[in-house]
């Protein structure tokens, strides 16, 4: 990989109000591990006895703050029809996102600083970001733990993209609901109508999606800036969000998720309302 490059996959584990998320990556010369939970956040750096698959995850990490042992099987994973960066794949960009999984059954645990988290019945999330730079400013939600609905994950994001000397606001977002997927994107045509630091509200033809985000404070996380590790962004592992879709203004669904993941990173500013 060359130096003037990042490359990360984040996995996510989530279980009743268990919540693990781990990022593995290089950027530039260096390869890392961070470690993210509903109330705590570790960067170390990459560790041999551990791997990370589309079949699961092995850790064996230990360092005088963060001791993490186990082992997660991933099953019946959901990827989506197609890229989810469309005709954009074929541009150089700041960062291009990817999405392995929306949705997996997972089955193993994990002890960490001592304390069992049991994930056996629990559901996963795996993605992937590339590139040189996190986007400025951005906003991204994944969930795929619902109170009123089974087998279903949602993702979405917009962020500030330089493009060829000029600068766009665009998103990306995937909902897939009992196996059926729904995509809005900009090179579909979707447009952020609304963006406060908790609401989202982007439309696309038929489709309309309102997020609702109730985040709390988060975790500090290393971001990659010009390929190395030295930005700081927060990310909330689990907080309550609310996501109401609709098609022809007739509302197909509301879902609830206590367990929804969160990045804001100073981007609603030009759409305040």
């Amino acid at each position: 990989m060359k130096n003037n490059y990042f490359e990360g996959f984040y996995f996510k584990h989530q279980k009743g109000e268990n919540t693990l998320c781990i990022i593995v990556g290089k950027a530039g010369a260096n390869e890392f591990i961070q470690v993210i939970t509903n109330d705590n956040s570790w960067y170390v750096p990459y560790i041999k006895g551990n791997s990370f698959t589309p079949e699961g995850i092995k850790l064996n990490i230990k360092t005088d703050e963060l001791t993490l042992a186990g082992e997660i099987a991933y099953h019946d994973l959901s990827p989506i029809k197609y890229d989810i960066m469309g005709p954009f794949k074929f541009f150089p960009m700041e960062c291009k996102h990817g999405i392995i999984s929306m949705y997996h059954t997972l089955h193993g645990s994990v002890t960490l600083n001592g304390r069992l988290l049991d994930f056996n019945g629990g559901i996963g999330y795996i993605e992937k970001d590339s590139g040189y730079s996190f986007p400025e400013s951005y906003i991204w939600i994944q969930a795929n733990d619902f109170t009123n609905i089974n087998n279903a994950s949602i993702m979405v994001s917009a962020a500030s993209i330089p493009f060829f000397g000029f600068r766009f606001k665009g998103c990306i977002c995937i909902v897939n609901l009992c196996s059926k997927e729904y995509r809005l994107a900009t090179y579909l045509g979707a447009k952020i109508i609304k963006c406060t630091p908790h609401e989202l509200l982007i439309k696309q033809d038929r489709y309309k999606l309102l997020v609702t985000i109730n985040n709390g404070s988060g975790n500090i996380l290393k971001a990659p800036q010009n390929s190395s590790m030295s930005r700081t962004i927060t990310e909330t592992a689990s907080c309550n969000a609310t996501f109401k879709f609709f098609v022809d203004n007739d509302k197909l669904f509301i879902l609830n998720s206590p367990h929804a993941s969160f990045e804001y990173e100073d981007f609603c500013s030009g759409f305040m309302t």
